[in-house]
């Protein structure tokens, strides 16, 4: 198993644009983990190393309108895939997809508790 990790600095996330997932944002972990260039192509070019299962579920969320999630191997790790439509106020369209991802060896943080052992 990889290095324990903990918390939102080392779970990449990403806001993309579109049926072709154009990623418009990435936080510093994302940046970090895909590289700055990830930034602005489509997911599918940009998201190397992501298997299509990743991209399946994108797909799925933007034509759906539900969230999803899923274990998906990245490197010699499984991570938690979690993935959101994003949606215009008023007409409530979906017109893009969050999602962030979280290694397994990540501890979940859960408010109020001190997630140190």
């Amino acid at each position: 198993m990889g290095e324990q990790r903990r918390g939102e600095a080392s779970r990449p996330a990403a806001l993309c644009s579109g049926p072709g997932h154009l990623v418009v944002y990435g936080n510093p972990a994302f940046v970090a983990r895909f590289g700055a260039q990830s930034v602005g192509p489509p997911a599918r070019e940009g998201l190397v190393g992501l298997p299509p299962a990743a991209f399946a579920l994108l797909d799925r969320v933007f034509a759906r309108g539900r969230p999803l999630a899923r274990w998906i191997r990245l490197g010699a790790e499984e991570w938690r895939l979690t993935a959101v439509p994003r949606r215009d106020p008023e007409t409530q369209a979906v017109y893009g997809v969050a999602f962030h991802l979280r290694a397994r060896s990540d501890l979940p943080v859960i408010p109020g508790r001190d997630p140190r052992p």
